[in-house]
């Protein structure tokens, strides 16, 4: 409990230190007037109260990665903690907070519109689409996993599909509808719910004072399946820690906050938060799987059983609805996030539904398309969830590379976001040529390729920069 225990504490620490040195690099002006009143149209630009945005910002963003990623990468031992307090501290929630500030500075703008500011007009293109798809995967992948839950907790004859249903309902309204009439009234109650799950089991986990691993026993890998931690163990625990997701969410929050004062807590630390629900997530998985092996790759049965054990029937209940809440929070958003991407492309103003019809309509399709392909094959899910992981991860890539180019111009400390830029580049080169999805190549062949194009990636920044200075 010693480790767990002190890299909460980090986890903390780091919001009031290096957050506020990220603030510091980045400049916060407060005095600047903000896109929700300079563009104030009453759907997607609304002036919010700044505790609701927290809400908002935080339910966005986590989505199953804190809790299921987490999970699973906890079975690769005191490594898992580590990544999620550095990766959340100096890269998650840097790259949460100047992406956030940059989308303020620019009237809300959404992610691929950032992007090719600074990485160019070619780089803008793909990130439309890479973006879009991405949110259409996310939207897909945080239905299937909240209905098998809510399967589980209603009569047999309410099954997944009649929830999925259902989920995809919510989502049409969510989507269409104004930002402060479905969004910015539920999500503080479901935001309860998770936090009442996070609280709980951190509670219990101190109450029973479980075996966790500790950092005097080394780094050495737990994994029962032999998957090597680099890559695999970073792109596993994503949103715990950094995720290129919360870069596409930022702006919706943007468009609604009424001073560049709140967005440290808002940006920086939503995305702290994250990483402490992920934290304990991974202790109390950990605890399960010293006393029940390491067999089990369903994370949902891990939730139902912790919560179950340790908070009781009532309190098993309010936190498996923590859970199925945070996904369909996430899902819903990057439904509007995608709408809002494919509107700044096409000029077309959001003010009437039947505008906000025409981009939504195929949008579904497509998401219900790829649902079908899910629970048709055994292994859809899971194929789409792996896709969806790199996909997540290579986009914090694209961003966390543009806001070093930025910081750069600026002539600002551009380290903060180069040596997360190199360190994801090279989780995700490798990630492609070893994943059985990828080129299935040998872990040390792939990490070998994964740093070669790591260091091609830097030796271009460096011709780039120089010539630019």
């Amino acid at each position: 409990m010693i480790t767990f225990t002190c890299c909460l504490i980090a986890l903390i620490v780091g919001y009031f230190t290096y957050g506020k040195f990220v603030e510091r690099v980045f400049g916060v002006d407060p005095s600047r007037v903000t896109p929700a009143f300079t563009k104030q149209d009453g759907v997607d630009y609304i002036p919010l109260p700044t505790w609701k945005i927290f809400m908002i910002q935080f339910l966005n963003i986590a989505g199953l990665g804190p809790i299921f990623g987490a999970i699973m990468g906890a079975k690769f031992g005191v490594a898992s903690f580590l990544w999620i307090v550095l990766g959340s501290i100096f890269a998650g929630a840097t790259h949460d907070f100047l992406s956030g500030m940059l989308s303020l500075r620019h009237d809300g703008e959404s992610l691929p519109e950032l992007i090719g500011r600074y990485l160019g007009n070619n780089f803008k293109q793909f990130m439309r689409g890479f973006t879009v798809i991405l949110m259409i995967l996310v939207g897909a992948v945080f239905v299937a996993g909240p209905a098998g839950l809510l399967a589980k907790l209603t009569p047999e004859y309410l099954d997944a599909t009649f929830w999925i249903i259902v989920v995809f309902i919510y989502y049409i309204l969510a989507t269409l509808l104004p930002v402060d009439k479905i969004i910015g009234k539920i999500y503080p109650l479901f935001a309860i719910a998770l936090l009442f799950m996070a609280v709980g089991i951190l509670v219990m986990l101190f109450i029973n004072q479980p075996p966790l691993p500790e950092i005097t026993d080394g780094l050495g890998n737990t994994h029962p399946g032999g998957l090597p931690i680099f890559p695999i163990m970073f792109v596993s625990i994503a949103c715990g820690a950094i995720s290129g997701f919360h870069a596409t969410q930022s702006p919706l929050m943007a468009r609604c906050m009424k001073s560049e004062k709140y967005a440290r807590p808002v940006f920086y630390g939503a995305m702290i938060t994250e990483g402490i629900v992920a934290l304990i997530w991974a202790a109390a998985a950990t605890y399960f799987f010293h006393n029940n092996g390491m067999e089990e790759n369903n994370a949902a049965v891990v939730v139902d059983s912790i919560t179950k054990e340790w908070l009781g029937a009532v309190g098993g209940v309010l936190a498996i609805l923590g859970v199925i809440a945070a996904p369909i929070t996430s899902g819903d958003t990057a439904f509007r996030s995608a709408r809002l991407i494919v509107a700044d492309f096409l000029h077309m103003e959001q003010k009437t539904v039947a505008k906000r019809l025409m981009i939504c309509i195929p949008m579904f399709i497509v998401a219900i398309g790829i649902l079908l392909y899910s629970q048709k094959d055994k292994d859809g899910f899971d194929m789409i969830w792996r896709y969806f992981a790199w996909s997540n991860q290579t986009l914090a890539v694209f961003t966390l590379w543009a806001l070093t180019v930025y910081l750069v111009q600026a002539k600002k400390l551009y380290v903060i976001t180069l040596i997360p830029a190199l360190f994801m580049t090279a989780v995700c080169s490798t990630y492609i040529f070893v994943a059985p999805e990828g080129f299935g190549l040998s872990s040390g062949f792939s990490q070998l390729l994964g740093l070669l194009v790591t260091l091609i990636v830097f030796g271009i920044f460096l011709v780039w920069k120089r010539r630019k200075v």
